[in-house]
Parts: C-alpha cells; structure tokens; sequence
C-alpha cells in the first residue's frame, strides 16, 4: 500500500504525483518504476560505456556491429551500433530482465573533417551528461575551439534531441536521438 506522496516528479513537461513503497517509487504514469534508479543507471552506464572509452569490454558482433554492454544490480543495458561513418544504433536498457527504456541515435562527421578529433571531443561531452537529463551530453561543452552542443525536449519517459559538435563557426559534426520508456502495454 503506497504511503503518502513524498515528491512532484517532473518529466519533461509530464507531471504526477509519486508514492515511495517497500519496492521502490510508484508513479501514476510509469507505473511501478524506479525512475530515480533509471536515471542513474544510465549516468552509470553512459560513463562506463562509449564515453569512458574502455573498448575492451566492448563486443564485435558477426553482423559487422558492435556492442557495449553493461550491469549493474537488477539493471542492464545494451548499446548496439553500426559505424564508421555515419554511424547509428540504439540503446535498451532492461530491468528485471525486462526491456523498460531504449533510444535510438544516428549521426555523422561532416567529409574532410578527421572523426578521432570529433569522437575525442564528443566522448568528452558524453562524460558530461546532465543528471536530470541522461541522454547524451550536456546544453553546451567547450573543448579547446571545439563547442559541443545539444537541444533535446521531453522527459525520461519521451524525448528527442539534436547534437552538433562546430569548429569555429564551421559544423562538423551532427547527430539526431529519440527515446524512452517501451513496452507499457500490449500493442
């Protein structure tokens, strides 16, 4: 039995009351859901994951892509992608053994333009992921002329965003995301 509402969680534009219980938060609109729990599991993963850069844990797969997995406690992650360039892929995030969230992402280096030097400054944004917004890389991050920027709208439960890394005044690199909770309900 939930006790009283202990918090206003604020999803993106999304408002409900939530109730603390023995088994984690209740919110009306995720249901039984630890979104706290979620939201530093994908702080967590993000950093152990491409932006920490650990690229023996990751996994070639037979098809050409590459996985990055990730655990911890009763969560678990998979970010799966193809690239070179362009690259695109999907993360999912599980709990329980249970698929709960996922984004998918697509994004390119602009040609003539060397992809270690964008990556290098791009894994230094995504190690800068904003708490209350997990999704890639903070509003804006400078690294020496390189400005790391990123607009995104919604909550944890639904979003979408646009990252663009310029040199100068020069667009080099630019990628689309969208995502959030999956698998409420039977379609």
């Amino acid at each position: 039995m939930p006790c009283p509402a202990v918090a206003l969680v604020k999803e993106g534009t999304i408002h409900s009351t939530a109730f603390r219980t023995s088994e984690g938060i209740f919110d009306k609109i995720w249901g039984r859901m630890d979104i706290e729990g979620l939201r530093q599991f994908l702080l967590e993963s993000n950093r152990a994951g491409y932006a920490g850069g650990d690229e023996k844990k990751w996994i070639k797969e037979a098809d050409g892509s590459t996985t990055i997995p990730f655990v911890k406690g009763k969560w678990r992650s998979h970010d799966n992608f193809f690239g070179g360039e362009p690259y695109g892929g999907r993360t999912v995030v599980f709990y329980e053994e249970k698929a709960v969230w996922m984004m998918v992402y697509y994004g390119w280096v602009m040609e003539g333009v060397n992809p270690d030097l964008v990556y290098g400054v791009l894994r230094g944004a995504l190690m800068r992921m904003p708490e209350e917004y997990p999704y890639r890389g903070p509003q804006e991050y400078k690294q020496g002329e390189f400005v790391y920027r990123n607009k995104w709208e919604g909550g944890l439960n639904k979003f979408s965003g646009e990252e663009t890394i310029k040199q100068g005044e020069k667009l080099i690199y630019k990628a689309d995301y969208r995502g959030g909770e999956v698998d409420k309900r039977r379609g």
